[in-house]
């Protein structure tokens, strides 16, 4: 018998490699860790070979892992598009979305123009603003939905989309000096890796100076490849052109969340939007 490719195992695989812990996928999918290290052990064995190292901290992913994952992407979000279709479902509506800076232009061309495409009665609206922002406006009822960044572990119930361990960078050339205060480049209030990076400063006794304040990922990336300055990035986003500063405070884990209007209004409209970007977003 041809082996097949089981639709929940490579949901729980995706989960595993979104949020790089079996714990956090366990959680998503709905299931115990041991059901998921189960799944993954079926859908191993039907690759041939092994999809996922492991240690204490976190998962990461084999290249014969990388290339499932690149593979299976476009299958799971058919699957899900053809079963939407034959039970009869014809969405429509209007779905206001949140999304900070630095994860618009990946939602807004990657991942929205094939939900309008797939539901072209939902009328979608898109804010940019900073992580804590969009959940202060989430939370009063003027988004319906926002995508956002927050310490890992907040108090406030969200859907988990990925882990991010963010990193202090710097350009390719650029020299720490100890005698000097450290020149930041920040994001615009409020931002979390802004208050990660300037509470970390103080605890660590390390002076700094502003050289940049901004609301746009795109100035600042540019800002500190030049060696203007420094800042904080998710790991995923260092460029050729930047380098890791370890020798910076470390910081704590954030998640990239999926928040819903803290008043309960809901709508399928806003469920599939949900599950879209879910099965879409990468780091």
């Amino acid at each position: 018998m041809e082996p097949v490719l089981d639709i929940e195992l490579l949901r729980t695989f995706h989960a595993v490699a979104r949020l790089g812990k079996f714990r956090s996928a366990a959680e998503h999918v709905h299931r115990s860790p041991a059901a998921v290290s189960i799944h993954i052990q079926r859908l191993e064995a039907i690759a041939g070979g092994r999809l996922l190292d492991r240690d204490n901290q976190s998962v990461t992913l084999t290249a014969l892992g990388k290339r499932l994952l690149a593979g299976t992407s476009e299958l799971l979000s058919a699957h899900d598009r053809v079963l939407q279709d034959i039970q009869g479902n014809t969405l429509a509506g209007r779905v206001v979305l949140g999304v900070p800076d630095e994860y618009a232009t990946h939602v807004v061309r990657d991942i929205l123009p094939g939900f309008s495409a797939n539901w072209p009665n939902v009328v979608l609206e898109v804010k940019t603003a900073p992580s804590l922002k969009l959940r202060d406006w989430v939370t009063r009822g003027k988004l319906d939905l926002a995508l956002l960044v927050q310490p890992a572990k907040a108090s406030r119930p969200a859907d988990v989309l990925t882990m991010t361990t963010p990193v202090w960078v710097g350009s390719s050339a650029f020299v720490l000096a100890e005698d000097r205060p450290l020149p930041l480049a920040l994001y615009g209030e409020p931002c979390p890796y802004r208050v990660a990076m300037t509470n970390a400063l103080e605890r660590a006794g390390r002076k700094w100076r502003v050289v940049l304040d901004s609301a746009s990922s795109q100035v600042i990336k540019t800002c500190v490849e030049s060696g203007l300055a420094v800042t904080l990035l998710d790991r995923a986003r260092v460029s050729e052109d930047m380098r890791v500063l370890d020798a910076l405070p470390r910081i704590g884990d954030h998640e990239v969340v999926l928040m819903r209007d803290g008043t309960g209004r809901g709508s399928e409209a806003i469920d599939v939007l949900i599950a879209t970007i879910k099965g879409n977003f990468r780091l």
